[in-house]
């Protein structure tokens, strides 16, 4: 290797080196919560009134990843009693990712589906229910599409009924929080997302379910509401709480860092 090379070969080194640096440092300096959490996107807001609390990047579009099951649930709520009993379609059998293990053929009902949906975050529980909704998968993600835009959620598009990735299936954090605001006027869904344990169906279709959201144990007044991940939409989380007499509605979509203690800061956020 000649003089010149071994020059050449240094400064590049010393160049890559110091971009490295600076990027470690860049991303240690973490003022924010979005900075601090990895979170590229999030939104605090009361419920009932709607107004903002917190937010940044609030209208960035963004893979809510299960947190998608929000607006599943809302749907079906709408259109489907509880207590009606169907039979879980070939389809749903076997979907990947979170599951509840649904038989090809089981009896099960609504109020059971709903409770896998958001406690278990099926993705089996997702498509049986948006095929019991609607006869289809597409048919449902296009009533999810007209619901979203009766809440507000005018940036979001979505097409299916579980989260997993599609380039197709994004929503903001703003419209995510809309669409909870929405779900939360249901006694029903207020009941199932707060719930820490069940026990659905009967005999061999006995299941026990604990719910995922740690915020029901670790943070006073949380009543809500859904996890999410997938590796294109990081980590995301969905709060409800109860402060000062007020429901609160929290997203955090895109984190990388501890979403729970970011969630119970921003939930708990003065005014």
């Amino acid at each position: 290797m000649t003089d010149k090379k071994r020059v050449f070969n240094a400064r590049f080194a010393l160049v890559i080196t110091l971009i490295l640096l600076v990027a470690s440092a860049a991303g240690c300096a973490a003022p924010g919560v979005s900075q601090a959490a990895g979170a590229p996107a999030y939104i605090v807001i009361e419920a009932e009134s709607g107004r903002v609390i917190a937010e940044e990047r609030a209208d960035a579009k963004m893979y809510p990843a299960s947190t998608t099951k929000i607006l599943t649930a809302l749907v079906v709520l709408e259109r489907m009693p509880l207590e009606l009993e169907f039979t879980v379609p070939d389809c749903a059998v076997g979907v990947e990712g979170s599951s509840i293990y649904l038989r090809r053929g089981e009896k099960v009902s609504v109020g059971d589906m709903l409770y896998g949906l958001m406690l278990r975050s099926g993705n089996d529980a997702a498509v049986a229910l948006a095929v019991a909704t609607a006869g289809s998968v597409e048919r449902f993600a296009a009533m999810m599409n007209e619901r979203a835009r009766r809440a507000g959620a005018a940036s979001s598009n979505f097409v299916n009924p579980h989260g997993l990735h599609d380039d197709g299936h994004y929503t903001t954090a703003r419209d995510l929080a809309l669409i909870t605001a929405e779900a939360y006027r249901h006694p029903e869904f207020a009941r199932i997302v707060a719930t820490k344990k069940v026990t659905t169906g009967e005999g061999e279709n006995a299941r026990v379910m604990y719910n995922k959201n740690k915020l029901l144990s670790s943070l006073e007044g949380a009543n809500g509401v859904k996890t999410g991940y997938t590796t294109r939409s990081g980590k995301c989380l969905v709060g409800g709480a109860i402060v000062d007499g007020v429901q609160r509605i929290s997203v955090l979509l895109g984190a990388s860092g501890d979403m729970w203690s970011v969630t119970r800061e921003l939930l708990m956020r003065k005014v």
